[in-house]
């Protein structure tokens, strides 16, 4: 596995007391170290490229944001710049394109798997809209990449509990990218309702599993089980992303769901898994919300270990039980999706 990170991402400073501080780059960073002990590659990431950006922003977004180089800027109520924001934000993005090279490289490809451990996170930003804590969405800037290096089909997994509306958007009506969305609902940014499912020529290649407030680990492993993987099996996707945020987790102080540090380990071996069977091996982690710090890089070193390999994954029936909030999202999604997907 390869791991893309730098004490850059601390540069990024945001008003005191703000969710996004920059003592979340510090605890990727730890994390990072305790990777590279275990015998992985960390490697800093490079910036990315206007051309890199603009595949899924708009010139007048880039330039918004390349004007506010050098001085602190409010782009809204919750979105701040500072000095360093503009580098920052391309080094997070440049690092997920960084990570898609790696592993869609030639030959014996060393690396089948890569982790993004950036901020700010980027899934709310929309084609010409800073928004959410978010400039450049990293991941979709990532899923562009790989389909203009020739990968039919990507997919993006995003178990953020905010829905990642800019993700949603920039592939609305692109069956080439599967958008697949687990998050609390209704809550932030207001998107993400079960019949949101592409439009024309995409439609049915956006999944959204809108899940109560209060889910548990055991709901997800139902929507996981019975909505996001066969899905995914069908989809067969060339690539597999995961939009990974950690704030589902009970201890965050913006949501209120109650997962665990196993429950994500748990998604995130699932995912490798599906990736062994489909991808080739091929899938790229990359960091977005998750705003408890120990919960933060508790979660996060799980995750990674079974991206990497480690066979000592959570068994789902050792995690907290479902509530019934995962099937009622279930029932909701194969209402949305009937005549889409022949697993639901």
């Amino acid at each position: 596995m390869l791991v893309v990170s730098s004490p850059r991402f601390a540069d990024h400073l945001t008003p005191p007391g703000h969710p996004e501080s920059p003592e979340r780059a510090d605890v990727l960073e730890a994390v990072a170290a305790r990777v590279k002990a275990r015998g992985e590659e960390v490697t800093a990431p490079r910036a990315a490229t206007r051309d890199e950006v603009l595949r899924v922003h708009t010139a007048s977004h880039v330039d918004v944001i390349e004007a506010t180089r050098g001085h602190a800027s409010m782009i809204d109520a919750d979105t701040f710049t500072s000095p360093d924001t503009a580098d920052v934000a391309l080094l997070a993005a440049g690092a997920a394109v960084q990570a898609v090279e790696a592993v869609l490289a030639p030959g014996d490809r060393p690396h089948r798997a890569a982790a993004v451990l950036v901020r700010p996170p980027g899934h709310h930003a929309e084609a010409g809209r800073a928004m959410g804590f978010c400039f450049y969405n990293n991941i979709a800037v990532a899923a562009a990449h790989a389909r203009s290096r020739g990968v039919s089909r990507v997919a993006v997994v995003d178990y953020d509990v905010h829905h990642g509306n800019g993700t949603q958007a920039m592939f609305y009506a692109d069956p080439s990218v599967l958008y697949i969305s687990t998050h609390q609902f209704p809550f932030y940014p207001g998107t993400g309702a079960a019949t949101e499912i592409g439009e024309r020529d995409g439609r049915g290649f956006t999944v959204n599993l809108p899940i109560e407030a209060g889910a548990s680990d055991g709901d997800y492993v139902r929507v996981f089980q019975f909505g996001v993987l066969p899905v995914l099996e069908e989809f067969r996707p060339g690539l597999l992303l995961i939009s990974a945020g950690f704030d589902a987790h009970e201890m965050d102080p913006l949501a209120q769901m109650r997962m665990t540090s196993a429950g994500f380990a748990w998604m995130t071996a699932e995912l490798r898994a599906m990736a062994d069977r489909v991808s080739e091996g091929r899938v790229v982690l990359v960091t977005e919300g998750g705003y408890a710090l120990p919960a933060l890089g508790e979660a996060l070193d799980l995750a990674l270990g079974v991206l990497a390999g480690d066979d000592d994954v959570p068994l789902a029936a050792a995690l907290r039980p479902a509530t019934g909030r995962g099937d009622r999202s279930l029932a909701a999604l194969a209402a949305a999706q009937a005549g889409q997907w022949h697993g639901l």
